[in-house]
């Protein structure tokens, strides 16, 4: 959770630089070539200006929300945030790991899977040995718990 707050917090700095001390300097030396309505660079500063603080109120946005975000309160017997399953499937016989985490740090290839796409929602409130009925784009799945290693017992 530190890794990803520092990661948005770091991206937060680069858009505030940008807007603080970069971007006024392309728009004033935009404003010296005269015309603005018909002044390209000008137009694409402002632009990029207010995509910008859209960007910095999303950032902002999701800081806040994992601020909120109280360990304490994340169940020590179930699939929530943070937590590590293994799954099998019995109609290939085979078994799939996944970590549950925030959107920012999802990694499918590295078996890290948003608590709010649709296999993180499936999973989430589960406990070892239940079944789990997962919608794919390859069709729907079912699993079985096979094992769960909440964000407590995790060693860092």
């Amino acid at each position: 959770m530190k890794d990803i707050r520092k990661k948005l917090q770091d991206e937060l700095n680069l858009i505030e630089r940008e807007l603080r001390v970069d971007l006024p300097k392309e728009i004033l030396r935009a404003r010296e070539h005269g015309d603005l309505s018909e002044n390209a660079e000008y137009q694409a500063a402002k632009e990029r200006q207010s995509y910008l603080e859209g960007k910095k109120a999303n950032l902002q946005a999701r800081l806040a929300s994992l601020s909120l975000i109280n360990l304490d309160k994340i169940p020590h017997d179930r699939v929530a945030y943070g937590t590590r399953v293994l799954l099998y499937e019995p109609r290939t016989d085979k078994e799939i790991r996944y970590t549950l985490v925030s959107p920012e740090e999802s990694d499918i290839a590295q078996g890290l899977i948003s608590s709010s796409s649709p296999i993180g929602r499936s999973l989430l409130g589960k406990v070892e040995g239940d079944e789990v009925h997962i919608v794919t784009p390859s069709g729907p799945k079912e699993y079985e718990i096979r094992s769960l290693t909440t964000i407590h017992d995790i060693e860092d």
